[in-house]
């Protein structure tokens, strides 16, 4: 039998993101994925704003940009009829490049630190696989299927198959299930996904093309952009992918086979392309009844399902995966007590409720535009006009819902949670709207120092104490606390007023994912307790 302390079971970006999380703590850890090599499949597209934040402190940001679509190329968003024609709308929206020039040039809080970053996921797995298996206590198994568990008070046994059926076990102090919407470890655990599923029933399709992208525009077409969403009664949608010359296309058809003319419509000019890959999915907007049982945990799809729209998949999957490793590499090591794996649903659940919500507000607005298609839409009639006039008018309503979730991304914060001090009230969560905070419960705002530098760069991995605009307070007592529990701990003293002004407090406690657990004006009058309530104790 193996031993591991983490047994990871699912090898995408949010199992390989929990491996790397893991193994960067010196956690021993053990990745099983059932498929036998990362595979060339049209899936998640964009890492967004937080997600890069969080691969910058895992060291990975500029690798991830170098692997990705080039930062200077546009993204904007088109409504058409075909690429080749005239297009009914368009959204103009920053490319990387510009994105990350608006946050050099910011002098407040209200933008993240680093900007998104289109990267597809057969890109972005092969390099989060490399990472992971440059980790000394991190193991790799491709062809290792996961099927039962079986949990006692010391931990999990588990039963593999590798690619001959030969069976193993494992045993592990915990198991996370990142295996995907069907999750079989969910199903063992008879936790249920509840809420809206088979919403739509779509075909999606990758194309490989020399030419495609450096053709465009094409005729009076549109220009370059990211998405060419086609304003038909099939809900087609073309998707540029990260090298340019790879394209997905999504649509409702019968048959595999109706993909490549409905890819031909939506370019609407003849062009030299290979289909690659055709598939079915279904629109689903679920949401698990529990994040776990016992020493058993869930994260990213097994957890949560939402419709693209708005880029809320895999990227709350990240979210779940830092939430999660660190917690359980605290308990590993000694310092975190009882409460901080139970606070891991509390928190994440409802970031998954809510995205789930957001991801619904999106869908609901794509449909509200595609509801206003007509079949004279093509016809050079007053009538035709005023089909396309009118689809375009509530596109430009609608169709931004999708493309605008800032808040959803940057803004969430955790509630109730057992290991984060309770201030009543709190700022409304919202999708499209950031508004910076040092609520407890939320993630540290980016900040630009005087030198250049920003704040969360100087944040280590442990518990931060940021003592603000030059403050006397004293945090001898609070660091005590921490060192007294083993709990890495350090302090950071930022003496710029601008600071304080805009941080609002004199102190504030983060934790090792750059969530504010406590803030005040005065050192904390039982820096004991304080210390133990936000570890878990």
């Amino acid at each position: 039998m193996r031993e591991t302390d983490v047994l990871i079971v699912g090898a995408g970006p949010v199992g390989l993101t929990l491996a790397i999380d893991l193994g960067q703590r010196g956690v021993r850890c053990t990745l099983i994925e059932k498929k036998a090599a990362p595979e060339f499949l049209p899936k998640m597209e964009r890492c967004n704003a937080r997600t890069m934040e969080i691969f910058r402190r895992m060291g990975l940001s500029e690798r991830i940009r170098a692997a990705g679509l080039d930062v200077s190329i546009p993204m904007d968003v088109y409504v058409v009829l075909a690429m080749n024609e005239p297009p009914l709308l368009r959204l103009p929206y920053p490319s990387v490049a510009e994105s990350l020039a608006e946050i050099a040039r910011s002098t407040d809080a209200s933008q993240p630190l680093e900007a998104y970053q289109l990267i597809s996921q057969y890109t972005l797995e092969p390099l989060l696989k490399s990472v992971a298996e440059s980790l000394p206590s991190v193991t790799v198994r491709y062809g290792c299927e996961f099927l039962s568990l079986e949990q006692d008070e010391g931990g999990v046994t588990v039963r593999t198959a590798d690619a001959t059926g030969a069976i193993e076990h494992f045993r592990a102090k915990y198991l996370v299930g990142c295996d995907g919407g069907g999750s079989p470890v969910r199903k063992q655990l008879g936790i249920k996904l509840r809420g809206e599923g088979n919403l739509l029933h779509l075909r999606q399709a990758l194309y490989y093309s020399e030419t495609l992208y450096d053709r465009i525009p094409i005729g009076d077409g549109p220009g370059r952009g990211r998405h060419y969403h086609v304003a038909d009664g099939q809900a087609t949608f073309l998707i540029m992918q990260d090298s340019t010359k790879h394209w997905t296309l999504h649509a409702v058809v019968e048959r595999d086979e109706d993909m490549t003319q409905q890819f031909e419509k939506a370019v609407g000019a003849p062009l030299d392309y290979t289909m690659l890959y055709v598939g079915q999915w279904k629109q689903n907007l679920l949401l698990a009844d529990h994040y776990g049982a016992g020493r058993v945990f869930l994260a990213g799809d097994a957890a949560h399902l939402v419709i693209p729209t708005g880029g809320l998949g895999m990227n709350t999957g990240v979210g779940d995966a830092v939430d999660l490793g660190w917690k359980l590499a605290a308990v590993l090591q000694g310092w975190g007590g009882p409460n901080l794996l139970r606070s891991y649903e509390i928190e994440r659940r409802q970031v998954g409720d809510r995205n789930v919500g957001a991801s619904r507000y999106a869908s609901l607005g794509r449909r509200k535009w595609r509801s206003e298609y007509r079949p004279d839409i093509r016809d050079a009639t007053p009538a035709g006009q005023a089909t396309r006039d009118n689809l375009a008018r509530v596109a430009d309503v609608e169709q931004r819902k999708t493309n605008e979730m800032i808040g959803a991304e940057l803004g969430y914060r955790y509630v109730g949670s057992p290991v984060i001090t309770d201030e009543p009230g709190g700022p409304e969560h919202l999708f499209r709207e950031y508004h910076p905070t040092t609520w407890p419960g939320a993630r540290l705002p980016h900040l630009w120092l005087d030198n250049g530098e920003p704040v969360q760069d100087r944040i280590g991995q442990g518990y931060t104490l940021l003592r603000l605009g030059g403050t006397g307070a004293d945090d001898g007592a609070l660091g005590k606390a921490f060192r007294t529990r083993g709990v890495p701990f350090g302090t950071i003293d930022i003496a710029e007023q601008r600071a304080r002004d805009i941080y609002g407090y004199n102190l504030i406690l983060v934790r090792p994912d750059m969530h504010v657990v406590w803030r005040g004006n005065q050192a904390p009058e039982d820096a004991a307790a304080l210390a133990a309530m936000v570890t878990g104790h």
